[in-house]
């Protein structure tokens, strides 16, 4: 019988593994994977800052959760915005917003008394000890991602894939961009909470990636980028349960070896069909 902990912590590691493998495979299809390490290390503002509200001012409300949401989305937005207005170089802001995210969260989470815990979550990551509001709110958001991508398939595929011709079929491509990067906000968030903020662009792009081995069509590479975000996820925190590791690392572990695996496997096959057909 599977502990009533550890069930709850499966349900969000398999909704944070749905979104993220949707999600994910935009961030590898458009080579997003630094504006997402951007924005997961940014999310430490938000979470420093709300922590700071809710235990020293005494503003219940302030959940660091809702503070990571904030965070990212206005992070994502700004690197947008700088981009589009300014013309900027995206890995030169993608620093800036980096590092002043972190400084932000640190310097608040060294002002809030007894947050040594919390930090250790919000970097390792706090699985085991999702409670139901947190699953809840974990439900939310994955709607949320997975019911706007459903609404704008079309137009995140054209600007993924053929930025011109989707200029063309006049598109507005800056507002599709900009949901685009606040879904990828949105994502950054729902995997924090299963594997912290240090493992989390892995987990963002491991499954998308070893998806697209297999696979160009972005239906597809959706739905193994599930399937393997999934396999990981399950496979991560079964070994961490037994083995007593830390689940955020072993998931991430499982996830690239997933892909190790994967790799070697297409290389052999190509190598088999060389020499069946080869001569």
């Amino acid at each position: 019988m599977i502990p009533p902990f550890l069930f709850l912590s499966l349900s969000a590691a398999l909704l944070a593994s749905v979104s993220g493998g949707v999600i994910g495979s935009y961030v590898v299809i458009k080579r997003l994977a630094n504006l997402c390490g951007s924005i997961t290390h940014a999310v430490m503002g938000g979470m420093g800052l709300f922590l700071w509200l809710q235990k020293t001012q005494g503003i219940a409300w302030c959940h660091p959760f809702l503070g990571a949401v904030a965070a990212a989305l206005l992070s994502a937005w700004i690197i947008g915005w700088l981009h589009f207005r300014y013309r900027q170089r995206i890995d030169a802001i993608l620093a800036a917003i980096w590092s002043t995210g972190m400084s932000i969260g640190i310097i608040f989470l060294a002002l809030t008394p007894g947050s040594g815990g919390d930090l250790t979550s919000f970097l390792l990551g706090n699985i085991l000890w999702i409670s139901p509001d947190d699953l809840f709110w974990l439900a939310i958001l994955s709607a949320i991602i997975l019911a706007l991508v459903a609404c704008f398939y079309r137009p995140f595929l054209a600007i993924c894939f053929d930025e011109e011709q989707a200029f063309l079929q006049k598109i507005p491509l800056r507002r599709i961009y900009f949901l685009l990067l606040g879904l990828i906000a949105l994502a950054n968030v729902l995997l924090i909470q299963i594997i912290g903020t240090i493992l989390t662009i892995a987990i963002l792009t491991l499954p998308a990636t070893t998806a697209n081995l297999f696979t160009n069509r972005l239906s597809s590479l959706m739905t193994l980028s599930i399937f393997f975000s999934i396999l990981a996820s399950a496979l991560g925190l079964a070994a961490s349960y037994f083995l007593d590791w830390p689940p955020g690392a072993t998931i991430s572990l499982c996830a690239a070896a997933i892909y190790l695996g994967s790799l070697a496997l297409k290389r052999r096959f190509f190598i088999f069909a060389d020499r069946l057909f080869g001569r």
